[in-house]
């Protein structure tokens, strides 16, 4: 698969923000930090034009050469990054060791009640180690009132919410995937094309007049039957049509712990170990489970991290 570069090379300075070392100082001449370089990162299709991102880029400058961390300008909570540092380096966030390829693209994902600053821990080749503090831009969430649920999802007893716990249980082992695959590259398109935007990511939900979890995806009001399309390449890791919370449900792992769900399907034609390609139909859109209405929730996780599908960079190829 060809790897698209993920930024432009001709840096221009900036005192944006800084990196903090927390290395040997023999080892170690300067501390600098470069930022805002132009990045054509991902195209917008149709009226939205072209999306110009801007690469914020952490230098830190070593007596074996200088090893940058390649971000976003602008992060904000409920985000997928996409970064890079020199190979040979190793990269961890809240002790995770994150993935990465031969370029040394990695990619991690940022919550959506991160706090306003998270940090990288960067290992380099010759033991030593730097932080590299990340901005997170702070967000207001909506409070979303939904009525007309099946109430046995809403308040169910407790046979049913012991099947809950298992059948949520076994998309936790789904979304453990690490695969090496870098599917994610390419970018994302929404599974159903035109669809009135009917939840967001983030929003505090009433359901039936009870508190619950945030809603952690993008709802897309569609008719029960329309078909529903990969968003981008990937195999399918998780199949099945009788949840009692999200009905028919199936999840693309697309590579680095990147995985996408569809859920209250009324129809799905994949089964596990499927390999599907952006565009292909994997189902058919529904109410099943908990909903009240024919929909797709398409969520999108980082491992157990639930990310904002409207924030994922659009296709470029």
């Amino acid at each position: 698969m060809n790897k698209p570069p993920i930024a432009n090379r001709d840096f221009i300075h900036s005192n944006h923000r800084a990196a903090h070392a927390t290395c040997n100082p023999d080892r170690y001449i300067a501390r600098v930090a470069f930022g805002l370089a132009a990045w054509r990162a991902f195209t917008r299709r149709g009226a939205s034009g072209r999306f110009i991102g801007a690469l914020f880029v952490a230098a830190l400058a070593t007596s074996a050469g200088a090893a940058t961390v390649e971000l976003p300008a602008d992060i904000q909570q409920g985000q997928l990054v996409i970064a890079r540092i020199a190979p040979g380096n190793e990269v961890e966030l809240d002790g995770r060791r994150l993935r990465m390829d031969t370029e040394g693209r990695f990619v991690f994902g940022v919550g959506r009640d991160a706090p306003a600053q998270i940090t990288l821990e960067v290992s380099h080749p010759d033991g030593s180690t730097e932080t590299v503090p990340v901005a997170i831009t702070q967000r207001e969430y909506r409070i979303e009132r939904v009525n007309g649920l099946p109430q046995h999802t809403v308040t169910p007893n407790p046979k049913i919410a012991a099947r809950i716990a298992r059948e949520q249980a076994a998309v936790g082992e789904a979304r453990k995937r690490d695969s090496d695959t870098e599917y994610f590259l390419h970018g994302f398109r929404r599974p159903v094309s035109g669809a009135r935007i009917s939840g967001v990511y983030g929003s505090q939900r009433i359901d039936n007049g009870s508190p619950k979890s945030p809603h952690m995806g993008l709802d897309m009001a569609v008719p029960t039957g329309t078909p529903v399309h990969a968003p981008a390449s990937g195999v399918v890791s998780f199949a099945r049509t009788d949840l009692v919370l999200t009905g028919g449900t199936v999840l693309i792992d697309h590579g680095f712990g990147l995985n996408s769900s569809f859920l209250h399907m009324s129809r799905v034609d994949v089964k596990v170990g499927d390999q599907v390609q952006r565009g292909e139909v994997i189902g058919a859109a529904g109410m099943t489970g908990r909903a009240s209405g024919p929909h797709v929730h398409w969520g999108f996780n980082w491992f157990d991290v639930r990310l904002d599908p409207a924030l994922l960079p659009k296709p470029h190829d």
